[in-house]
């Protein structure tokens, strides 16, 4: 099995999990992982597809500009419309992977708190790679467009090394690690405490926090 389709298999059986936590509901949401630096490289699951029935054949090689490469078994397919966000994620901020998911919590997070979404003395911040006390983070809010390179833009405009994260208005959120497990473990643990934001907003308020 190539190197390509190894890749696809993995964002198969990622993607079916994100799926069956309804985090990718009908063919929503994509995710990659960096085969290559010099050029970049990354495998992106294809465009239109149910992302619970994905086989490692739904995967494709795009490079920096997030269109697919000559130099591929099937450069005919068509990689998510997303790609080239996650191809500049992945420069900017050298993860291995990138997921992209619809779960509810961050778009709603984000309707609250447009301008980023604080999070602090939460437990759940280490699985994020955060101290769980006395320190503050803010999940970045950009808002949502076609053009992946504003978007790019935007997402590069906040980006901090510490954070692994940004939520794209009325849209998503994107978690990045070192490989699709690590990016995985830090999405889980962000969907969380983004959960426990919302759900506590009114009591945040009437103590002054924001």
């Amino acid at each position: 099995m190539s190197v390509l389709e190894l890749a696809g298999r993995a964002l198969a059986e990622e993607s079916a999990r994100f799926a069956g936590l309804g985090w990718m509901r009908g063919t929503s949401g994509n995710l990659s992982v960096v085969l290559g630096r010099d050029p970049l490289r990354v495998a992106v699951t294809v465009s239109g597809r149910d992302k619970g029935e994905l086989t490692s054949d739904d995967v494709v090689l795009v490079g920096e500009d997030g269109l697919a490469v000559a130099d591929q078994p099937h450069p005919d397919k068509v990689p998510s419309a997303e790609a080239g966000l996650h191809a500049r994620i992945a420069a900017v901020s050298g993860a291995g992977a990138v997921i992209h998911v619809h779960a509810l919590a961050p778009v709603v997070a984000a309707e609250h708190w447009p301008d980023g979404v604080e999070l602090r003395d939460l437990e759940m911040l280490k699985g994020f790679g955060r101290a769980a006390h006395d320190d503050l983070v803010t999940i970045p809010v950009i808002a949502n467009g076609q053009d992946m390179r504003v978007l790019g833009d935007a997402f590069e405009a906040g980006f901090r090394a510490d954070t692994p994260a940004v939520i794209v208005a009325r849209h998503g959120i994107y978690v990045w690690g070192d490989d699709l497990r690590h990016a995985r473990h830090r999405l889980e643990c962000l969907e969380w405490l983004l959960r426990f934001r919302v759900e506590t907003r009114l009591v945040g308020e009437e103590r002054g926090v924001r």
